[in-house]
């Protein structure tokens, strides 16, 4: 790129991941779902469709696989199931982002052909009472071919001097940018009320250089943890859709957990306020680990959803003694029915189906069966559950996987309450960490059908076409790779299971 500087925090992550890289044997890492290229991943970044790829960038910290100072890593992908990775693309080396680094953002393409990024970064302003720097997070870009990115001159672009007063200088982040069919850019971003909860505002931009805010488009008031980040607004199948990930939720019902999670809202934009009219509330994903969702518009119409396939409650849990950690969760295609959001994973991921095994009609009670062809540990499967008569519903459903004669972890099922549990219990960790969650599907409670999407180090249930997604990580050595299937009362179940190749070998 004509003008690129090469600075030496950025000239020293890419040479540090382009020697280490080598060090991470492929067999060693999630088959299909990205993981960083070496040291810590957290919050997808960037997820931008550009020159024919898939861009996807990530915080990232390539000296350590725990959270410091935030650099971008990036790869780039055709099908997003085959990633391939680019140079660190931004590293903590201006004022404005040297404090903690270069945390999230997103992408855009301008008419120029240019790929902007927008970012939040991380500088340091003041003291706190006890002496520590004081955060000050500001809104910032770079412009780029795809690989090399220059910050721009007129760094910072947004700051909250803008914001209504009281609100947070050091919890404003996260922007999501995008283009209006005007021309016009918009960009909602996650800020700290005056009331110390967290707000989504919306800034408006006919350039993407020059900002002002425009108004609030969503207000926590301490209902859903406190703050609110990773914001992500868009409309799909004539609803408006905001995504956001809450930070120390309390619990409630088995809809919400303590801890950092996740939250759809869908409704309905008010023409005139601007603010969003909520109509109905959801967790994104019922499952131990999942955070940080981030969304494009793909160039045939649909709405992919991304995001880190971990837990920040969870992270003395490691998975494994390597060189890198977290991984993102398979790609999502999103839709919404019925005022509820629904995912499934990207129809690409069919394309690594091998081995086909059916088994139907499969009667069950008690003790765990073992059906021939159904075992791994990279595998899709689809099982469909009933009662076998039904004036005699069972009382549970379990598939155990990633199992061994000591390890285990399950999907089990109660139809009495429609309730779907996800569990890693006795998959192998000795930290006290999250380990099980549950959630209540709704449809007809007898009767259910899950897809189960396993790559080495972790598992995905969809439940009723996507209804509920459930994402655990698991621990368990990969030699640990029989399915069973028990019950409590008596079901009938069908088995449709597929390996999966690795992308690289397709």
């Amino acid at each position: 790129m004509n003008g690129f500087v090469e600075s030496e925090p950025l000239a020293k992550a890419r040479s540090y991941e382009e020697r280490m890289e080598a060090f991470i044997d492929r067999k060693d890492r999630p088959c299909f779902h990205l993981s960083p290229r070496v040291g810590w991943m957290n919050d997808p970044n960037g997820f931008a469709y550009y020159q024919g790829e898939y861009h996807l960038f990530y915080q990232y910290s390539p000296y350590t696989t725990t959270w410091a100072p935030m650099h971008w890593g990036h790869a780039v992908s055709k099908d997003l199931l085959f990633w391939r990775y680019l140079p660190c693309a931004l590293a903590p080396d201006a004022p404005y982002d040297e404090h903690n680094g270069c945390f999230s953002g997103s992408a855009i393409e301008l008419p120029d052909g240019q790929l902007l990024l927008m970012y939040t970064g991380a500088g340091a302003k003041g003291k706190r009472e006890d002496g520590s720097p004081q955060e000050c997070q500001t809104q910032c870009l770079a412009v780029g071919d795809g690989v090399d990115f220059m910050k721009y001159e007129g760094n910072p672009v947004i700051d909250a001097s803008s914001l209504p007063e009281g609100s947070s200088t050091e919890h404003f982040r996260d922007p999501k940018i995008w283009q209006e069919e005007d021309g016009t850019y918009r960009a909602v971003l996650a800020s700290l009320a005056p009331d110390k909860s967290g707000q989504i505002v919306l800034y408006r931009s006919d350039d993407a250089f020059t900002w002002q805010f425009e108004h609030v488009v969503a207000r926590n008031s301490w209902r859903y943890g406190i703050m609110w980040e990773c914001p992500d607004l868009f409309h799909l199948d004539g609803k408006d859709v905001l995504l956001l990930s809450p930070q120390d939720m309390l619990p409630q019902g088995h809809e919400f957990y303590s801890g950092n999670g996740t939250l759809c809202i869908v409704g309905h934009v008010d023409p005139e306020s601007g603010e969003l009219v909520e109509e109905t509330i959801s967790s994104i994903d019922h499952g131990t680990d999942f955070y940080a969702t981030q969304t494009l518009l793909a160039p045939d119409g649909r709405r992919i959803m991304v995001a880190w396939m971990q837990n920040w409650d969870a992270l003395a849990g490691s998975l494994r003694d390597n060189r890198w950690f977290g991984q993102m969760a398979t790609p999502r295609e999103l839709s919404v029915r019925d005022g509820r959001l629904y995912q499934w994973p990207i129809r690409e991921l069919e394309g690594l189906r091998r081995n086909q095994v059916v088994h139907q009609g499969v009667a069950v009670d008690k003790s765990p069966i073992a059906l021939d062809g159904v075992r791994g540990r990279v595998v899709d499967m689809l099982v469909s559950i009933r009662p076998e008569d039904a004036g005699d519903p069972f009382r549970e459903f379990v598939i155990w996987f990633a199992q061994d004669e000591r390890f285990h972890s399950s999907v089990r099922y109660r139809p009495e309450h429609g309730s779907l549990e996800i569990s890693r219990i006795h998959a192998g960790s000795r930290r006290a960490y999250v380990q099980h969650r549950k959630c209540t599907v709704p449809g007809t409670p007898t009767e259910l059908t899950l897809r189960l999407v396993l790559d080495r180090f972790s598992v995905e249930v969809f439940a009723n076409d996507g209804v509920r997604a459930m994402s655990m990580t698991i621990p368990t050595e990969v030699s640990a790779d029989a399915i069973t299937f028990s019950c409590k009362g008596r079901a009938v179940f069908d088995v449709e299971k597929y390996d999966l190749m690795d992308p690289a070998e397709v």
